[in-house]
Parts: structure tokens; C-alpha cells; sequence
């Protein structure tokens, strides 16, 4: 086992003036100390540039910065910065401008690794925001296969990557794939590329938090969405169709998505039916299914909302715990619909009664009759 083998870290930015600096600093910060540092600036315009520069200076054998020829998709920017890798380390660190990982992070990652030959993957307990994710192995629990993790993701929802901040991958993995990242499984191009590495190699997992990722930026949009959207949904799906079958078996892998489709549709049911007018949400999760064979038409989804509206109306109790907090809006809703209904139905049926009436016979009806 080499003492100290080169770790590559790797920070490809865009306009991350705001946190790039603190970023750079938790990777000087670290106490494992046989690293390189490869900065890739993204055609930035708000002075990132310069900040890296400044610490290049400060550190120039230690930090590197290069420069991407014209403005180039998150994808293929990460793609490029992996690409500059030096072909002697062992291992890769991305750690995303607006993250930071903490000083014992690069050391307790690369222990894991070292002493496990076959991890391929090491992850750790992630700060997202103000609250730790991934559920990791159960402790003290270093190693496990990649067969037997993906099989827990997919059998029992158990996020295991986080985001590409979170995890240390052998620089022999990414080497052997170009590019690393596949561009048509964007934005969750980077769970699907651990999910092919795993089918060759063990995943590792250090019972501490190590890294930080942020949620309050604009660079985080993405996350922003899958919150609003429910994007979650759609990733447990598009995993499932893209990778389970290489983990599950035929009855394990149909059961599972029978249950990620069911969780899916039963969500954009519900959205249907509460009236979900945004037109990007309808735009993306069209887009999204179309690329994994499913088609979202009007078809699709009036099934979906037939589906919801009768499950709520056989379950009183649950339609009335959830219309009860929103009993103004029902209400002034209900209004609305008796108002339209009275204006364009009633009325319009009176209207035509009237018009059949000949004056002879409404001048002759006797006002007691």
C-alpha cells in the first residue's frame, strides 16, 4: 500500500465568484497533503477567473489553471476538467465551486480506499445545506459490493452518492471512460456513471461528515427544482429503467418499477387534478419521460387523474385531512364554479325558455296559476 498515494482535485466553475475562494481554501485546508489541483474556469465573467489566478500564484506547484476554448455545457465542462487528471494519481476528488470539503475529508477517503482494493467509489456522510445526507453502510460497515449497494438503492430507496462533491473515485475509473459523464443523462448524469462503475467495482464509506454541499445559490438551481418539481420521483424511475436490470432480478426489477411508475404518475395525477398550470413542469417531466420511453400525452394523464380523484373519493378520511387546511380555497373555488355554471348554464337555459314564450300566452298566464 503506497503511504501517501496523489490524490487529483478537480473544480471546474462559471461564475461562482461569491464562493470559489472558500471553496480553493477547504482544499488547502486538507491534512492529507500528495495532492494536485486542477481549476478549470468556464469562460467566467464575474471575476472568478481572477480569483483562481490569485491562489495559482500563491501556490504554483501545487494548483493549476486552465481555460476552456468557448462557454461549455455543466457536462462537458466536467468532462474537459476530468480529462487534465495527471496520469500518475491513484485517485479523483471533484469538489464543486460553490462546496467545500472538511480538512479530514481527502485522509479518511483515501484510507478507506487503500485499504479495501476492490472500492472503486468511497463516499461519506454530505452537509447538504443544514442537514446530513446519504444513509451510508450500516456502521461500522466499511465495504460492500456494488452488486449488493445498487441492489439496497434500488430495493430500498438508499441514496448512495450524493452529489459529485461527495464522493472519491480511483482515477482508474476515469480514465477508462470517455467521456466520464454521459451528456444525455443530464442533470443525473453523475449517479448513472457510479452506477456503471459499480458493476465492476466495491463501494466504500467513511462514517463521517465530510463534505458540504450548498443549497441557497443560483449554481444549485437544479436542486431548487427537484424540490418543486419532485424530480426525486423521476430519478428513482429513470434509475431503475437504466440500470436495475444489470442488479435485479426479472421479478425484483418489474416489482420495483411497478412501484417507482405507481409513486411517478400518482404524483402528476395529483398535480393534474389540483390544477398545476406552471408550463415548465409539464414541459420537463414530458421532456424527461421521452428520454426513458415513456410518453406524456392527455391520454397518460387523465388515466392518472381518474385514478387519484376516485382513491381520495373511496377514502373520506384522507380527502378530508387534506382539504380541511385548504377549506378557503375550496370554498372560494366551489363560489366560483356555482357563479360560472349559473352564468353559462342556468341562465342561458332560462334565456331560451323565455324566447319561446309568445306574447299572447305570457300576457295570459294569471299571476296565481
Amino acid at each position: 500500500m503506497e503511504a501517501t498515494p496523489l490524490v487529483s482535485v478537480v473544480t471546474p466553475f462559471y461564475n461562482t465568484a461569491e464562493y470559489l475562494a472558500e471553496c480553493i481554501e477547504s482544499v488547502l485546508s486538507q491534512t492529507y497533503t500528495n495532492w494536485e489541483y486542477i481549476l478549470v474556469n468556464n469562460r467566467s465573467t464575474d471575476g472568478s477567473e481572477k480569483i483562481a489566478q490569485s491562489y495559482v500564484n500563491r501556490f504554483p506547484g501545487k494548483i493549476r489553471l486552465f481555460h476552456t476554448d468557448t462557454f461549455l455545457s455543466q457536462v462537458k465542462n466536467y468532462n474537459f476538467a476530468l480529462s487534465l487528471i495527471s496520469p500518475t494519481s491513484k485517485y479523483t476528488k471533484m469538489v464543486q465551486a460553490d462546496d467545500l470539503i472538511f480538512p479530514e475529508c481527502l485522509k479518511s477517503m483515501v484510507e478507506v480506499a487503500e485499504a479495501h482494493p476492490q472500492v472503486g467509489i468511497v463516499a461519506g456522510y454530505e452537509l447538504e445545506g443544514d442537514h446530513t445526507a446519504l444513509n451510508g453502510l450500516p456502521y461500522p460497515r466499511p465495504e460492500v459490493s456494488g452488486r449488493e449497494i445498487c441492489r439496497m438503492n434500488f430495493i430500498d430507496n438508499i441514496p448512495l452518492f450524493g452529489t459529485p462533491t461527495s464522493i472519491l473515485m480511483r482515477s482508474e475509473i476515469v480514465r477508462s471512460r470517455t467521456p466520464f459523464y454521459r451528456e444525455e443523462l443530464w442533470p443525473f448524469e453523475d449517479s448513472h456513471a457510479c452506477f456503471e462503475a459499480l458493476r465492476n467495482w466495491n463501494y466504500g464509506f467513511v462514517h463521517q461528515v465530510l463534505t458540504y454541499s450548498r443549497r441557497d445559490n443560483e449554481s444549485h438551481s437544479i436542486s431548487g427544482r427537484i424540490r418543486n418539481f419532485q424530480m426525486i420521483l423521476f430519478i428513482r424511475l429513470s434509475e431503475l429503467v437504466i440500470q436495475g436490470k444489470y442488479y435485479l432480478t426479472e421479478g425484483e426489477y418489474n416489482a420495483c418499477l411497478k412501484k417507482a411508475e405507481h409513486e411517478y404518475f400518482y404524483f402528476l395525477g395529483l398535480a393534474a387534478l389540483q390544477g398545476m398550470r406552471n408550463p415548465e413542469f409539464w414541459d420537463w417531466h414530458k421532456k424527461q419521460l421521452a428520454t426513458i420511453g415513456y410518453a406524456l400525452n392527455f391520454g397518460f394523464i387523465s388515466r392518472w387523474m381518474l385514478l387519484v380523484f376516485f382513491d381520495y373519493l373511496g377514502n373520506p378520511k384522507r380527502t378530508f385531512e387534506y382539504l380541511w387546511p385548504r377549506r378557503k380555497r375550496v370554498f372560494a373555488a366551489a363560489i366560483r364554479f356555482i357563479a360560472v355554471f349559473n352564468r353559462f348554464f342556468v341562465r342561458k337555459k332560462s334565456g331560451e325558455n323565455e324566447k319561446h314564450l309568445t306574447p299572447t300566452e305570457s300576457t295570459t298566464v294569471a299571476p296565481n296559476s
